[in-house]
């Protein structure tokens, strides 16, 4: 089965580890409640199409955000740091269909990669290209990544050939409608983005220590205002604040998958004192962490 939940592993470099689909079929489908948590800053080298099936999305690609509506999606590049919230408080639901090049491309000297996906890989303009209904080749688009999912639910005979011909077509339209009018990112922002991941890679080994901006800054090489900017501009929060976040992310996914006592996943996860784990914990989640491991426990 390859429709489940997006339950997002990532390594110290922020690169996502879970590997999607198989490697005879590299291809997987997620469902996000954007209502009970976001989809964390990440990259990976797959290719990747998201539709609003819910409510609406922030999806914010380096520098940049996008509000995207019910219905409508986006195409997120390989190795483009990125990740997605909830516009507003509410039902939100996403749809993602994740996939690896070699799926549409075949080999490096095939027309199909040469011709056609090469050129999307390559586009500076095309880390994140937006799709809206209402524009014909856009909604042609979105139909694609439809196609894709409904193929891969229901795994009926033949459904690898249903999946990787929707996203060929995916692909052949993001090729013959790129652009050209927006500019590739410049020289500036390409550094600020290479910086960006040698400091979230900094924060995934470390997280459990004792972190300052001064240590982020200086794993990068960058004075602490430099690192402080960059954190702002590229993904909006403090280098602290990211801190912060990591570790209730990784604290959840270990009340969630073990039985170690919750005291000693604070400390793991860099929270010397419980009073300060609890009160972040449930102003993350609305609930102790004890709550927390009671409710998953009930779910599954």
């Amino acid at each position: 089965m390859i429709l489940e939940e997006c339950n997002l592993i990532i390594n110290q470099k922020k690169r996502e580890l879970i590997e999607h689909g198989t490697p005879l079929f590299p291809v997987a489908c997620y469902h996000e409640n954007m209502e009970e948590e976001r989809v964390p800053w990440h990259w990976h080298d797959d290719l990747e199409g998201i539709i609003a099936e819910a409510g609406s999305l922030i999806v914010a690609v380096e520098g940049e955000r996008y509000h995207i509506k019910q219905g409508d999606g986006c195409f997120i590049n390989g190795g483009v740091l990125h990740s997605v919230k909830e516009a507003q408080k509410g039902d939100c639901r996403l749809r993602s269909v994740v996939f690896h090049p070699r799926l549409v491309g075949g080999s490096l000297d095939s027309i199909f990669w040469q011709g056609y996906l090469q050129p999307v890989l390559l586009d500076a303009a095309g880390r994140c290209v937006l799709l809206h209904r209402e524009v014909s080749w856009n909604r042609e688009a979105l139909n694609a990544m439809d196609m894709a999912w409904q193929a891969c639910e229901t795994e009926e005979a033949g459904y690898e050939f249903e999946a990787r011909a929707a996203l060929s077509r995916l692909i052949f339209l993001l090729s013959k409608h790129r652009t050209v009018t927006k500019p590739p990112l410049s020289e500036k922002s390409q550094r600020e983005a290479k910086r960006m991941k040698v400091m979230l890679q900094y924060v995934q080994e470390h997280y459990s220590e004792e972190l300052t901006t001064a240590k982020i800054a200086q794993s990068a090489m960058v004075s602490e205002s430099e690192c402080l900017r960059c954190f702002r501009s590229i993904i909006g929060t403090t280098p602290i604040q990211y801190v912060r976040q990591i570790r209730l992310q990784r604290a959840a996914q270990l009340l969630e998958s073990t039985q170690e006592k919750i005291a000693d996943i604070g400390a793991r996860c860099g929270f010397q004192e419980m009073s300060y784990f609890a009160k972040s914990f449930r102003e993350w989640k609305g609930c102790t962490p004890r709550e927390y491991r009671s409710l998953t426990i009930q779910e599954k």
